[in-house]
Formats: C-alpha cells, sequence, structure tokens
C-alpha cells in the first residue's frame, strides 16, 4: 500500500482538521534465518519443501530446539511472525516418529480453534498420511460424533471452556488420550489475563493433576503477543518453569502508524468531535479507495455504531462490502464472515477485538483503533492485522476524549518507546481457585500431595471448604459433598459470575436474541438502555433480575445510551503501607457497593447528551482488593488559600488517575473502580481509592501501588497538558460517574498532585 498517498489525500480533503498528530514510520525489515539442532523426519520435511518452506525464521528454529531438548517454551512475538510453526513442526515431528503421540491445542476462541485446523491440515497435506486424525472439540462439536473423537483422535484443538466443562469432568472417557499426551499447546497467552487468565491458571493445574493420574507429563508450548513478563506470565499460568523464545527473526513489510486526534468542536469545553464518526470517516475513506480495511472498536455497542454510520454513508453498493463482527453472533454467522474476508467477497469489517487474534482473514492492507485497546501489547495486536504480506502497511490509533488516549496523542514518544505492559492474573483468589478445587476433587479426590499443583493456598482452602460443608475429609483425602453434582457447570471461565441474561427479543414471539454476561447485564441491558444487536437498535422494555431475562424490541432513535454509578468502600485489612513525600499508600483488602443509579441518552456522531434517567436497581457487593492513599497537608492549605475546591480537586485527581492506570497494568479502565471523600470514616481523612472491579482482585491495584509515584506524575502530566480551562472528559471527567460529574476542580486537582510528588511551590 502507497501510505504516503493516501496520508497525503487525508491531509488535501476539505474535512481534513488537522487531526494527524504524529506518525510513526515502521521501517521494513529482513527476515533473521535459523536451523534446527537436528533434521525433521523426512517426509514433515519434504511437505515444507514442496510449500517452498525452505529456511526457518530464528526464532521458529530456536523455539523447536527447546521444545526438542524437553523444555517448555514461551514464544512471544508480534504479529504475523510465524508462531504456529513454532508449535506445529515439533507436534507433527512427533507423530511422524512416534505414532501413539498426542497433543492438546488450547485456543480462546472456537473461531481460532477452526482456523488453525484448517492450517494444520494444509501444513500436513497428502504427503503425511498416517493413521492419525486431528479434529476440533469444543460446544459446536455434534454429541454423536465426540465418543468417535476421544478414541481416534491423535491432535485436539479446544479451548479452555471445554477442557474445564467437557474433558476434565470426563478424563475416564478419555483415558488414551491422556496416557500418551505429550504436548499441550497454548496459543494467544496475552490473552489469558485477569479473571479469565486466572480461571485458566486453576484449569491448566487440573489439567497436569489428571494427566499425572494416568502417568502423563506433557511439556507445555505457549505462544503470546509480545508482553513485559513473558516467561513470569506463562509459569503463573501452568506453575511450571518456562524458556522464553522472544527474537523476532520475521520478515517484515514496515509501516505507517498515525495518530489521528479528532478536532475540537467548543474551545470552551475542549470537547472533541467523536472518535466513532472519526473512525467511520477514515474507515469509509479507505472502503471508497479499494483499500482492504479493518476497523476496531471496543465494544459490542461501538462495533454496531460504527458499522451503521458506515454502512449507511457508504451506500450501495459498497455498503455491502461491509460487515461487523463480534462476540454473541450465532457461530455460523461468525463463520461466514470470515470465509467472506478471506475470500475477498468483503472489503471491510468492523470488530471487537474477536479478530485481534490470529483467525485467518487474508490479506488487509489498513487497520483503524477506534480508541486506545487498553493496553499496548492489543494496541500492536490490532494494528499487526494489517500487513501481513511483507508490503507497507498503515494503521491509525484515533483518540477517544479520555486522559489515558490524549495522554498519547500529547506523548507519542511515550507510546513507540515504552515497554510493553505485564499481563497480570491472581489464580490464589479465592473468588476463583475454591470452585476450581470443587471441580478438581469432583475429577479426583484431593489429597496434601496436590500442593505440587495448587501451591500453599492449597490447604487453607480445603479447611475452609471442609468446614463449609463443601468438601468432606475421608482417610486423609478430601471428597466433594454428594449434595454438589457437576461443579464445573456452575464456574463460567471468562468471568466474575457464572450466570447469564437472555435478551429475548418481543417482536418475534420472544425468541433469544443473545446472551450476556450477568455482571454486565446492570450496564447493558437496564430498562430504557439500547442495544444494539447486527447493526439493528434494540429498546429494552424490561430486566427480570429473577429470572435472567431481558426483554427487548426493535427501535429507531436516534441516540444510545450510557450508564451511571455510584459506589461506597469500606477498609477490612490493610496488608501493605509505605508513606512517601509524607503521604501513607496503602494496599489492603476493601468492601465495595456499586449502584447503578441512571443513565445517558447520548446522540449519534456528536455524543451530545440529550437526556437523563434514574434507575431503581438493586446494589451490587464484593470484596476486592484496593490501593489507597491521602493528601498532603500543605497542597490542601494551598487550595483553601486559594478558595478552590478541595472536594473537586479529590474528585478530579481520582478520575484522572483511574484513566492513567492502565499505561502501566495490562487491563481496561473497566477494570478499575475508585472512590474519593473530603473524609473516610476507616482511615479519619480524606483519601482517594482505586480498587480492581472484580471479586478478589486479580493484581491491578497491587501494580498501582508498586509504581504509585509513575501513576501520579502521568495523572498530573495529563491534567496540565488538557487545553481546556475548568475540566473536560479528556482530562478529569468521567462518563461513568454516578455525581454528573460533580464537583470537579482541575486547579485544585493540579496542587494536589503536585503534592503527593513533593513539588508544590
Amino acid at each position: 500500500m502507497d501510505t504516503t498517498a493516501f496520508l497525503d489525500y487525508l491531509k488535501n480533503d476539505p474535512e481534513y482538521r488537522e487531526q494527524i498528530v504524529h506518525v510513526q514510520h515502521i521501517p521494513p525489515r529482513d527476515a533473521r534465518p535459523g536451523w534446527i539442532d537436528r533434521p525433521l523426519h523426512p517426509v514433515l520435511q519434504e511437505r515444507l519443501d514442496n510449500l517452498g518452506i525452505t529456511t526457518l525464521y530464528a526464532h521458529q528454529a530456536e523455539a523447536i530446539n527447546t521444545v526438542r531438548q524437553g523444555n517448555n517454551v514461551m514464544v512471544a512475538t508480534p504479529s504475523a511472525s510465524g508462531k504456529t510453526l513454532c508449535y506445529n513442526l515439533p507436534v507433527l515431528d512427533a507423530v511422524l516418529n512416534e505414532p501413539y503421540t498426542r497433543a492438546l491445542y488450547l485456543f480462546p476462541t472456537k473461531a481460532l480453534a477452526q482456523d488453525q485446523l484448517r492450517g494444520l491440515k494444509e501444513l500436513a497435506g497428502a504427503t503425511i498420511n498416517l493413521p492419525w486424525e486431528c479434529v476440533t472439540y469444543d460446544g459446536d462439536t455434534p454429541v454423536e460424533d465426540r465418543a468417535s473423537m476421544r478414541k481416534r483422535a491423535r491432535i485436539v484443538l479446544t479451548n479452555p471452556d471445554m477442557l474445564h466443562l467437557g474433558i476434565l469432568p470426563n478424563h475416564k472417557s478419555w483415558d488414551r488420550f491422556f496416557r500418551r499426551l505429550k504436548y499441550v499447546v497454548l496459543d494467544e497467552a496475552h490473552v489469558y489475563r485477569g479473571v479469565f487468565g486466572s480461571h485458566v491458571a486453576c484449569v491448566l493445574r487440573r489439567l497436569r493433576r489428571i494427566c499425572a493420574h494416568y502417568g502423563s507429563r506433557p511439556q507445555f508450548i505457549f505462544c503470546s503477543a509480545t508482553i513485559a513478563n513473558p516467561g513470569e506470565h506463562a509459569q503463573s499460568l501452568a506453575g511450571l518453569p518456562f524458556e522464553v523464545v522472544d527474537k523476532d527473526g520475521a520478515p517484515y513489510g514496515g509501516k505507517a502508524f498515525a495518530f489521528w486526534n479528532p478536532p475540537i468542536v467548543d474551545e470552551a469545553r475542549s470537547a472533541r468531535r467523536s472518535a466513532n464518526s472519526e473512525a467511520t470517516y477514515l474507515f469509509t475513506g479507505l472502503i471508497r479507495q479499494g483499500v482492504r480495511t479493518l476497523t476496531f472498536a471496543a465494544t459490542r455497542k461501538l462495533t454496531e455504531l460504527i458499522y451503521v454510520y458506515s454502512r449507511d454513508l457508504l451506500g450501495s453498493p459498497l455498503g455491502e462490502k461491509i460487515k461487523p463482527y463480534r462476540a454473541g453472533y450465532l457461530a455460523s454467522d461468525r463463520r461466514e464472515i470470515e470465509r467472506e474476508l478471506f475470500s475477498g467477497e468483503l472489503l471491510g469489517a468492523v470488530a471487537t477485538n474477536a479478530l485481534e487474534l490470529g483467525i485467518d482473514i487474508g490479506d488487509l492492507d489498513a487497520t483503524v483503533l477506534t480508541g486506545y485497546p487498553g493496553s499496548i501489547a492489543s494496541t500492536w495486536q490490532q494494528a499487526g492485522r494489517s500487513g501481513r504480506r511483507r508490503e507497507k502497511s498503515l494503521s491509525f490509533l484515533v483518540a477517544q476524549n479520555n486522559p489515558l488516549d490524549q495522554y498519547f496523542m500529547n506523548n507519542p514518544d511515550f507510546f513507540f518507546g515504552k515497554a510493553f505492559e505485564n499481563a497480570l492474573i491472581n489464580w490464589e483468589n479465592s473468588n476463583i481457585l475454591h470452585p476450581h478445587l470443587l471441580c478438581a476433587a469432583w475429577e479426583k479426590e484431593l489429597s496434601g500431595s496436590d500442593e505440587q499443583y495448587f501451591g500453599q493456598a492449597l490447604l487453607p482452602a480445603l479447611a475452609e471448604m471442609e468446614e463449609e460443608g463443601r468438601l468432606r475429609k475421608v482417610g486423609g483425602r478430601w471428597h466433594i459433598a454428594p449434595q454438589l453434582s457437576h461443579p464445573a457447570q456452575e464456574v463460567n471461565v471468562r468471568s466474575a459470575s457464572s450466570r447469564q441474561y437472555q435478551l429475548l427479543d418481543a417482536s418475534r414471539g420472544y425468541a433469544i436474541l443473545e446472551t450476556i454476561e450477568e455482571e454486565h447485564a446492570f450496564w447493558q441491558v437496564h430498562p430504557g438502555a439500547i442495544y444494539l444487536h447486527q447493526g439493528d437498535s434494540y429498546f429494552v422494555k424490561e430486566l427480570d433480575i429473577e429470572k435472567h431475562i431481558a426483554v427487548v424490541e426493535p427501535a429507531t432513535v436516534p441516540y444510545y445510551t450510557q450508564t451511571m454509578e455510584l459506589t461506597d468502600i469500606k477498609v477490612l485489612q490493610k496488608m501493605r503501607e509505605k508513606e512517601i513525600n509524607g503521604v501513607k499508600v496503602c494496599l489492603g483488602v476493601v468492601d465495595v457497593t456499586n449502584q447503578v443509579d441512571g443513565f445517558r441518552k447520548k446522540k449519534h456522531y456528536t455524543d451530545e447528551v440529550v437526556g437523563e434517567e434514574l434507575l431503581d436497581l438493586p446494589p451490587m457487593r464484593f470484596i476486592t482488593q484496593s490501593l489507597w492513599f491521602g493528601l498532603p497537608d500543605k497542597a490542601a492549605e494551598m487550595i483553601e488559600k486559594g478558595k478552590l475546591d478541595f472536594h473537586g480537586g479529590l474528585h478530579a485527581a481520582e478520575h484522572a488517575a483511574i484513566a492513567i492506570l492502565p499505561l502501566f497494568a495490562m487491563c481496561d479502565r473497566n477494570d478499575i473502580g475508585g472512590v474519593s471523600t473530603p473524609f473516610h470514616i476507616d482511615t479519619g481523612r480524606a483519601q482517594i481509592f482505586i480498587y480492581d472491579g472484580y471479586p478478589g482482585g486479580i493484581g491491578i491495584a497491587e501494580k498501582g501501588y508498586e509504581i504509585i509515584e509513575g501513576l501520579w506524575a502521568a495523572t498530573l502530566k495529563a491534567i496540565e497538558e488538557c487545553p481546556c480551562r475548568d475540566g473536560c472528559p479528556a482530562c478529569i471527567q468521567s462518563p461513568k460517574c454516578g455525581n454528573n460529574n460533580e464537583p470537579l476542580d482541575k486547579k485544585a486537582a493540579v496542587i494536589l498532585l503536585r503534592g503527593l510528588l513533593g513539588v508544590v511551590q
């Protein structure tokens, strides 16, 4: 792609308003070859020669050598670097040399497993004519086919959900497979962070335990996007030591990466044009030029919005050349969209991060990212979906009007020069570990020797669950209580809750439209919400909390909805404490009560608030980890002397700090919550709390505690660099604030943050 020509085309457009604030030209590079220590099986080598694969990249050869030495390996290299061969070649080589070898492949989505199955079969081809089979085994697998698959399959491709729900609880039916299991492959390992990663870490420990029961000790081969802690993350997931391969040897065609900041439309409030509108403008412009493009949006709702905007602007026939793609659609619909993208029938798609993963959708020339995806790793993964033909590609990061996105627009060197974030999990969180111990006890009674899998957290957890009556100790072993059957069915590995809400379409006889996780229901399908499904708007008529259903009906309205919330917090336990510039910073356990108390109606394209309504929903309460800190007395005195609003300064600093924390922790803004108060009853003074938005915590607050001075400095920089006078969404306002962003005082926030850093004048 001629990236310079398209950027010049944009700059010469009458609609252009200096939105391009930075262009990073990433140079192309040649391949760096590598060599394996001993030849592959002759049949496999012949197949590679026939495919034109005459040389391996350096990281591929290093990974294969490491696997063949008997080590667990974590391959952490960028998109399109050929990581698939790092596991397919040693697995196929082992199967050819030892036909009884078995391998288990785990992918985060069914779509990716199906895609990788196609790739594996293409690699094997007719040349590798062996009495073995590779199959996908997931929720879409016909029940009548499953028994034969368990008996004959040499390579099984599945996902953590199916391993947790369908394979481990029925391990006796898989005994032949587990006895011969040599390799476990976990692709897209960077996805397994937070709650999902913590659950998967427990599932992998259960897998190792069952394998040992059948006499096997498989090697683990992990593949990941670039993250800061690949070895540590792999070890946390599997509970085993890993060798890390992270020096990319693949060729690269180069990329122009443009930072695009929507223009200011209201100088007084520093209000910017909607990022959704700007992404639509770029997407449709690229499509009109015949550039195959993928546009990413952060949520299902925004995916649908941008698709509708783009379809309407393109008209016929170009509007028919794009489609939306996200979780929630029927599997058949997603497969069809993937096929149309791969074949070239579609010029583009608007997607959630479901297409961030390595599903092969053909060659793309451009990507548009609507807002910062929440981590530098995800940003590069999404941008890396274009330019997979070794030709130059183009990517845009379209900033939203929030502190984090605007920080990057003002400090692009921070993004392009910053190390990647740490992937965080907390599998020992009792809300996660205890249910998995019940699953493990169902699979095979537990004993003290299982500390090799579950560590020192095991025995205290068993004692607690025995006291609760969920486990029974007999002869030194713990058995699941008789009244608890099929515990795996009560654990959703992708969320903090195992329950889902069904969306019923009243216009079609209350047919099921789709499902949504319980913890998202109050935010997305509250009464009066506008919910989007495949480009169509639905009005939520009713939310039945007891039955876990939401009744919707088609609606045509010029707005979308956004919730507001109130939060209360109580300190239960202080775990760590330190003093910085005379201010106490603490980390501990807190009791959080969240109340979704209303929602705003925002106009399409402009994001103008056109109405607010109150809601009467029950509060949600959970215990989690939080950091908290006080404020320096000198700064408080200066605020009082300047007749500024101390409470407003607290509130503003809290909003901005929460928004900036994802700079340092691999998380999304919605993974974090916060509270600020001029007097907290548990501490006796003014306090700012920043907490993990999941029961038990997943390590975000702990990371914030460790880098607190860096967080304060980045927060101060974000507020000071914002051109607004009194505060705006780009610095101190929060879209979720239940207090309607009142009170807020930008000047007071600056004084408080300077005081925290010890630079009060």
